[in-house]
């Protein structure tokens, strides 16, 4: 069995990362942050790769590919910190795609494949990403029930999160404004849309991994990297656990979703992949800074980055407690026959 991505992934992979190593530095990263304001230039350029169609069908104007593609994108998009409304486009769009009904994908997919529109999608009450710019947001409401609704029916009240190189709302809409996501499975693309966010997560972790390697084995105390100091080097170790183990989660969820019938179902690897990622990427972004040591707190150091997007990353579509909680259900739901 081979669990390796094919040769048309790696190159979406490469292409991915050498364009955004070019477009996305530390340094854009902070200019986003400090200005309150994406980069249309950054966004135009995906649009015309035509990555926020990665995962749409080619009917409503898509590439046709599938949730292993768009998760790679989504990781290097993690890892660059890139500051656009991509995941949040990416998200409606599964939503709509996997969940809406024929009518609701014909109207709105067309616009976020081409990038012409964007998309949010949230609870309410919580932070919802881009929200203010989207044409289209799906609002999961306190019932757990999900709603299409256009911007200008909803009541977006931007607000300043953690991360200050994305734009949050909340967002608000009476129970008559939208309509409930129509196809045969809403939750499966509530669920296509949680692994979109864990894949980010993976992209952050494995960045924060990277340059706490670097640095540790530069920054040297009493003429010895510190990183060779057993402290040191077991918290890098738990590190590059954490991100593996999230990183598998992640990609057995993306793989169960294009499996469809034929996988093992999609709403337990969509919580595993979540809780997995989002526990992950906090506690190695956490790590990082700590590794950096007192650098790692200035506004100055770049690796603060990482925490911040991280935090609320793990926050979007529910916590890793959230996440597990649901796993502990579907597992023991799944058993209960077996075990009568």
């Amino acid at each position: 069995m081979n669990f390796d991505f094919s040769e048309d992934q790696h190159e979406i992979k490469r292409t991915a990362r050498d364009l955004l190593a070019s477009r996305s530095s530390f340094a854009k990263v902070r200019e986003a942050a400090e200005s309150h304001t994406y980069d249309p230039a950054l966004w135009s350029e995906l649009v015309e790769l035509g990555w926020p169609g990665i995962a749409i069908a080619e009917e409503h104007g898509g590439q046709g590919l599938g949730a292993v593609e768009l998760a790679i994108l989504c990781e290097e998009l993690g890892y660059a910190l890139a500051a656009s409304p991509f995941l949040s486009t990416v998200l409606a769009a599964e939503a709509i795609g996997a969940g809406g009904s024929v009518e609701q994908q014909r109207q709105w997919l067309p616009g976020l494949a081409s990038g012409e529109i964007t998309g949010a999608l949230g609870a309410v009450g919580g932070l919802v990403g881009d929200a203010a710019e989207a044409a289209v947001i799906v609002l999961i409401g306190d019932d757990g029930v999900a709603r299409v609704v256009a911007r200008a029916d909803a009541d977006v009240t931007e607000v300043d999160a953690i991360d200050p190189t994305r734009r949050a709302a909340r967002v608000y809409a009476p129970p008559t404004h939208g309509e409930a996501l129509g196809g045969d499975d809403p939750q499966a693309g509530i669920d296509r849309a949680t692994i979109a966010v864990a894949a980010e997560l993976v992209g952050v972790s494995q960045r924060a991994l990277e340059m706490t390697l670097a640095y540790v084995k530069d920054r040297k105390q009493f003429d010895t990297p510190v990183g060779a100091y057993q402290a040191v080097s077991h918290k890098c170790a738990q590190m590059l656990k954490d991100t593996e183990g999230a990183r598998s989660a992640t990609y057995y969820g993306a793989w169960a979703a294009d499996a469809g019938a034929d996988g093992p179902g999609l709403p337990e690897p969509a919580s595993l992949a979540k809780a997995a990622a989002s526990d992950g990427a906090r506690d190695t972004a956490a790590n990082a800074i700590q590794a950096h040591g007192g650098i790692g707190f200035t506004w100055e150091a770049d690796v603060h980055w990482l925490y911040k997007r991280a935090q609320v990353d793990a926050a979007l579509l529910g916590t890793s407690g959230v996440h597990r909680k649901r796993l502990a259900a579907l597992v023991s739901a799944r058993l209960a026959p077996a075990v009568a």
